[in-house]
């Protein structure tokens, strides 16, 4: 495993196309193969899920266009991104994906496709981040820290602010800068 890429769950039946579109991704991403739906589906960790997905349409057993609606009902934060040899149409206005790329994909639009879904999920992330970090920071600063570590709410609220900032780390280089100035405000009341 690449400690500080992104996470590619890559999804296709064919399986000498899915491999082909993993090495595509060697050296920027690390990236899981899965040759069907089910196989997919049973891959994604919801604690830990894959920050972009490479999807199949066209496959057997269950569609891609079936695994991206079920990905929507999971309680995750990730990019889909719908690789294929079926022709676009009027009825992708009603899935639920971030790009449509349309097969056989170059190297570097497979790398620049992973890319931009990566900064903008990132870009999402931080959101939470300065949400969580901001009220973590203030009652770490106010409340006495034996109170703290007995407190549920707390640290799960620490730990999800521990999340957050490894993952938006590995999804956008040199962050930590930015992420340790908004943790350096002094939040604590006078």
């Amino acid at each position: 495993m690449y400690v500080n890429q992104p996470k590619v769950l890559l999804v296709d039946d064919e399986k000498e196309v899915a491999d082909a579109y993993a090495l595509r991704l060697e050296g920027v991403a690390d990236v899981t193969v899965t040759y069907g739906g089910a196989e997919a589906l049973s891959a994604v960790d919801e604690s830990n899920p894959p920050d972009t997905i490479l999807l199949d349409r066209h496959m057997p057993n269950q569609s891609g266009d079936d695994v991206l609606t079920e990905l929507r009902s999971y309680d995750i934060h990730t990019r889909i991104i719908m690789v294929t040899a079926v022709d676009p149409g009027l009825e992708l206005l009603d899935l639920p994906f971030d790009d449509y790329l349309c097969k056989p994909v170059e190297r570097e639009d497979i790398r620049t496709a992973v890319d931009q879904q990566c900064q903008v999920l990132a870009y999402e992330l931080l959101g939470e981040y300065f949400q969580t970090e901001s009220r973590r920071s203030v009652i770490a600063a106010e409340i006495n820290p034996e109170r703290l570590a007995e407190h549920e709410e707390y640290n799960a609220l620490d730990t999800r602010t521990e999340v957050l900032r490894e993952r938006i780390s590995r999804l956008i280089p040199d962050v930590d800068e930015m992420l340790n100035t908004f943790s350096g405000i002094d939040r604590e009341s006078y």
